[in-house]
């Protein structure tokens, strides 16, 4: 229980900083500024969850996280769907959370609809959607395991590297779908905005952000079980 706890929190957190800063500042790729500190304030709670609450759960806080650590051995799969309903519903408060803070304070979201990712940056469509999402997962999820495998030599420092390659695949992925790599950031951001907003956009497409990072981080599990076991 005190594993899925630290799961709930952690992707509450990440969406509250995450998603909070995007709203805040805005992600305009032509203005930049809002683009990196988005990038950056998703990249920086990973590193302040990785460092806390990493000895607790691993600091998944990421069913595609998840679904790369069952797939190569990590996990069981009835721990799996605990973590990715608990993540779930860390998204979904982190949301609402925000929801609060932006509608009784009566601050601007910028997004129009509290960082749900969308596939404007790739003309809207799927098909480059689902290939910027699988990618992106891929750099992220691929980096996650070789970080954190037994061989690996990384000392304390592991959880800085997996932040900044989030970091990494934002600055690329902001401008073409918003960058999820994360279905449960995803989720929970489309299902408020549409509560609150009305904003059915992000739900009618929330489907790739759901399928691409899955894809992408099954991708990286297996190419990652192949180059380990060639060592």
């Amino acid at each position: 229980m005190k594993k899925l706890i630290a799961e709930c929190i952690g992707t509450c957190v990440l969406v509250v900083c995450g998603c909070g800063t995007a709203m805040l500042v805005g992600c305009n790729a032509a203005q930049g500024g809002g683009y990196i500190l988005t990038a950056l304030a998703f990249g920086l709670t990973i590193v302040a969850m990785a460092y806390s609450i990493g000895n607790i759960s691993g600091c998944h806080i990421n069913p595609a996280v998840s679904l790369g650590v069952l797939m190569t051995g990590g996990m069981k799969i009835g721990e799996f769907v605990q973590y990715v309903i608990a993540q779930c519903i860390g998204a979904l408060v982190g949301s609402g959370i925000l929801a609060a803070i932006f509608g009784l304070g009566g601050v601007e979201d910028k997004t129009g609809g509290f960082g749900t990712n969308g596939l404007g940056g790739v003309g809207g469509s799927f098909v480059a959607g689902l290939l910027v999402e699988i990618v992106l997962t891929f750099i992220f999820v691929i980096a996650i395991l070789g970080v954190t495998s037994k061989k690996a030599n990384h000392g304390s420092f592991g959880g800085l590297v997996i932040g900044l390659t989030l970091v990494l695949v934002h600055i690329l992925g902001i401008g073409l779908t918003g960058t999820s790599v994360n279905p449960a950031r995803s989720l929970g951001p489309a299902i408020v905005a549409a509560i609150c907003n009305g904003t059915t956009d992000a739900i009618a497409c929330v489907w790739v952000f759901i399928v691409g990072p899955l894809v992408g981080a099954a991708l990286a599990a297996v190419t990652y079980k192949a180059l380990e076991a060639g060592k």
